[in-house]
């Protein structure tokens, strides 16, 4: 197979299972905790269309049939009397891919582990460490905060294959956010970049490398009785072209995803969370649809 040929129908994707699942569209991620409190939570999401795992390249004319399932753990902590918090996330994938490579019609089918996620964010405005007690009164009519997010190389890849869960390379994401209050109303802004490293064994021994691309999410969130919210979340990617080998190739990202959460509180420390998430692209990019649903537990040895 030639590669310069494969490389004429490939398409930026950069997207993979989180990402398209919650990451990416993530609303109260500045949410201000009480210190110690601790977050397990598990989840299920199905996702049909122009998709896959790695975020870096999949083919034009794919069709996808993704089932993932991830954990999750968040804790918040005090950084010099500061809002922070830490979360870890390990994704597992089934997945199902057709579609056209240097116009031959080819499938591949793959389960495994993708690849391991953490993050660190740190709130700088509005948000000083609490405890419970300290917490019940907080309202804050403003929030602003940062991130910094490792994507590890830690799931299943194949250097034989050009579909694989894992990417074989790491990924960093910086984002700055900022949340205004209105009475119900929370309104969330994010900008954000990601940049990742080079793949030095990609489809048999090619070099695969990407310019970062860059983020922006508006939230619009509802708050509802007996501590019920509902989301309406809106992103757009542009950049992030990649180089074979040192050769630059015309794959620009331009895509767009709209989301909608539902959060269900379903006992004192019990929460159900239902999602739905479209994707579709202006030049390149994945067109998907998604669903999901999420189950977390809450905890604070605090009395």
């Amino acid at each position: 197979m030639d590669i310069n040929k494969v490389f004429t129908v490939l398409v930026i994707c950069s997207l993979n299972y989180y990402m398209l699942f919650s990451q990416e569209l993530e609303p109260r991620a500045m949410n201000n905790l009480p210190i110690g409190t601790n977050f397990l939570i598990g989840g299920y999401g199905f996702a049909n269309g122009n998709i896959l795992m790695d975020p870096a390249i999949p083919i034009e004319d794919l069709n996808s049939n993704l089932h993932t399932g991830f954990a999750a753990y968040v804790r918040s902590i005090n950084l010099f009397g500061l809002s922070a918090k830490v979360d870890v996330i390990i994704p597992y994938a089934a997945g199902d891919w057709e579609g056209n490579l240097d116009d031959e019609y080819s499938t591949r089918s793959q389960n495994g582990f993708g690849d391991m996620r953490v993050r660190f964010s740190f709130n700088f405005l509005g948000s000083k460490a609490m405890n419970i007690s300290d917490f019940q009164n907080y309202k804050p009519e403003s929030v602003s905060g940062i991130s910094v997010q490792i994507i590890a190389p830690t799931g299943d890849y194949n250097p034989e294959e050009l579909i694989n869960i894992g990417s074989n390379r790491w990924a960093f994401k910086t984002q700055w956010g900022f949340a205004r209050n209105f009475n119900k109303w929370i309104i969330e802004s994010y900008v954000g970049m990601w940049i990742f490293t080079k793949n030095t064994n990609f489809l048999n021994g090619n070099q695969l490398s990407q310019k970062p691309l860059y983020t922006v999410k508006v939230h619009f969130i509802r708050e509802l009785p007996k501590k019920m919210w509902v989301a309406l979340n809106v992103g757009y990617g542009i950049g992030g072209k990649t180089e074979l080998n040192d050769v630059p190739r015309d794959t620009k990202i331009s895509t767009s995803r709209l989301g909608l959460i539902y959060a269900l509180p379903v006992a004192k420390k019990h929460t159900v969370k239902f999602a739905y998430i479209s994707g579709f692209r202006f030049k390149r990019g994945p067109d998907f649809d998604a669903i999901s649903l999420s189950y977390q537990y809450r905890w604070n040895k605090q009395k």
